[in-house]
């Protein structure tokens, strides 16, 4: 195949999984300037590819709704894109919808993913070109992504030339979010840098203990630190953060846990001096912001989901003792992984990245 006119990237994955494929499409375009770049992922995602000039249309699958509604709106969907006449589809995780649209949108490539899982005839059938699979753990995610351009041939001297952060993840913050934010923190009274704290993640196996962060809270509070508190909309993640709070005992402590939108959420992240969390959207938010980040992981296939090129801190339960396989780990549990780390490290850690100079923007 030529050069690429259309491009469609099927992402049916969670957020941070959206925005760790968006170095995808700005490769496409650093090398392919007038090739338009479409995506296709979960309603609830959409906003993670909001606004970014990479991407020219993001289509939703749908999966909400009765079964016959959901049916016939997909069914709408791939009418649409089959209209469009892709030159090449690529599948960036292992839904099998996603293969089955590789296959009969009918594209001049389609490039999927070689899971051992899918190694069976109709999965192979749905793709011209599989791009390897990497190791357990071994590559970042990211890479996992641009490995499926291999096939297209991309000229990557030409992308270094053309984007040197072409491998980049790309968030775009709108400044409507960046004027809500502002006024929230005015209305907070923070009016000097603020550390941003965001404890919570989707899974509670990947959070470290309530009364732990409010030390950390208590001791940078006490030396003038504002801190700000965030999580998501859920219960329980606001219910973490209300717990917290009630062990502190200092001033310049504020929350807006489960009040802001997930650009909202960014904006905010993004005029933070320091982001300080676990393995969670928001860190990747945070990454791909370049915010400086401290980050405490647990059973998590770090070298898969680590802050994305941006300087960072990480603390790993399993540097301080035995830990669980991360493929071993029950989503569902209320389990903590993460009480072999330190509090005393944690606040080594946020001192180190205090301590460097602020990185431009």
């Amino acid at each position: 195949m030529g050069r690429p006119s259309s491009v469609l990237l099927i992402k049916l994955r969670h957020h941070g999984d959206v925005l760790l494929a968006t170095p995808v499409a700005r490769t496409l375009k650093a090398c392919f300037p007038e090739c338009q770049v479409d995506f296709l992922v979960y309603a609830e995602t959409e906003k993670i590819l909001q606004d970014n000039p990479d991407v020219r249309n993001v289509f939703i699958w749908h999966r909400a709704g009765r079964k016959w509604s959901r049916l016939k709106k997909n069914l709408r969907l791939f009418l649409d894109l089959r209209h469009r006449r892709y030159d090449c589809v690529i599948h960036l995780s292992d839904q099998m919808q996603g293969a089955l649209l590789a296959k009969f949108l009918r594209p001049q490539q389609s490039i999927g993913i070689d899971y051992p899982k899918r190694r069976h005839f109709f999965w192979q059938t749905c793709f011209l070109k599989l791009a390897p699979l990497f190791p357990s753990n071994t590559r970042h995610s990211v890479e996992q992504n641009l490995a499926t351009l291999t096939h297209l041939s991309l000229p990557l001297v030409k992308v270094e030339n053309q984007d040197p952060h072409a491998d980049h993840c790309r968030l775009i913050i709108h400044p409507e979010d960046r004027k809500y934010i502002h006024k929230r923190l005015q209305q907070i009274a923070i009016t000097t840098p603020y550390l941003l704290i965001h404890p919570s993640a989707r899974w509670f196996f990947k959070c470290w203990e309530e009364d732990r962060f409010a030390k950390v809270i208590e001791h940078f509070a006490s030396l003038g630190w504002p801190i700000l508190l965030t999580s998501g909309p859920s219960e329980p993640e606001q219910a973490m953060v209300r717990k917290i709070l009630q062990e502190i005992h200092v001033p310049r402590v504020y929350s807006l846990a489960g009040q802001l939108t997930l650009k909202q959420l960014g904006a905010v992240i993004d005029q933070a001096r320091l982001f300080i969390g676990v393995d969670s959207v928001p860190m990747h938010m945070a990454a791909a912001l370049k915010k400086d980040v401290v980050a405490l992981f647990g059973p998590s296939k770090v070298n898969e989901w680590h802050p994305w090129k941006t300087r960072c801190r990480l603390l790993k339960a399993s540097d301080y003792g035995s830990s669980l396989d991360p493929d071993d780990v029950k989503t569902v549990t209320s389990e903590r992984y993460l009480s072999a780390i330190p509090v005393s490290d944690v606040i080594k850690a946020i001192e180190e990245m205090l301590a460097q100079t602020t990185l431009p923007s």
